[in-house]
């Protein structure tokens, strides 16, 4: 686990990242939000803060401390998974709204946000097969540590292109929180010799599906189907 010894400061730069993306939006209308936005704000941060000390623990003779913790992660990662579901219905309201009052949602027509559900599900479920591949190649050090490390790329998109949004520069450059995530991720991946992995093939795979955004959410019967079931 040499590899790993520094791995904990190079996690500090997607968890910065995380909240300078979210920041305006979360904290903008801090008393506004739903109970179900803040637990979910809480999970995620709390979910990298973890990814930050985890390696920490286990390059630095922390072993027992990286053990307990990794027990308690995992129940916190369902947090993470199942608050973020509860918020798929805050997106179909936003949906319904933007037909109806559509100057208050700017560049941001209904169909974005149909879009934003079908990406979201799928980030919520990479995420979680992320998690559940670590816990089974618990065992392969190297394995275990980087299929951990691909969950910070696999849901930062929605905190990251929210802070563009609220920039207003989706509109103009829909691809940058794309780049800026793959450029990450592809960092990552080379410094610890991980190009090849299943994880990060996994990540590639999300981060350029958010890229259809558009045409999912314009697809009608994409449409039905998530008003019928979400609701």
């Amino acid at each position: 686990m040499n590899t790993y010894k520094d791995l904990h400061l190079w996690m500090l730069i997607p968890m910065l990242v995380m909240q300078l993306g979210i920041f305006y939006d979360y904290w903008g209308d801090f008393t506004d939000n739903a109970w179900s936005v803040h637990i979910h704000y809480v999970t995620g941060s709390i979910w990298y803060f973890y990814l930050i000390i985890q390696p920490y623990f286990a390059t630095h003779g922390h072993l027992a401390k990286h053990r307990t913790n990794g027990i308690i992660g995992m129940f916190l990662a369902g947090g993470v998974c199942i608050t973020a579901l509860s918020m798929l219905q805050r997106d179909i309201e936003s949906a319904e709204d933007a037909i109806i009052f559509p100057d208050e949602f700017g560049p941001f027509q209904s169909w974005f946000f149909y879009g934003v559900i079908v990406v979201e599900i799928v980030m919520i479920t990479a995420f979680g097969y992320a998690v559940i591949m670590s816990i089974i190649q618990r065992k392969k050090l190297e394995d275990h540590a980087w299929w951990l490390i691909s969950t910070v790329f696999l849901i930062m998109m929605p905190a990251l292109a929210r802070g563009v949004g609220n920039i207003q520069i989706w509109i103009y450059i829909d691809e940058f929180p794309n780049i800026d995530i793959m450029a990450m991720l592809l960092l990552a991946a080379y410094k610890y010799k991980k190009i090849k992995h299943p994880a990060t093939y996994l990540a590639v795979f999300v981060i350029v599906f958010t890229c259809f955004l558009e045409p999912l959410g314009k697809w009608e019967a994409m449409q039905t189907f998530l008003k019928t079931f979400i609701k």
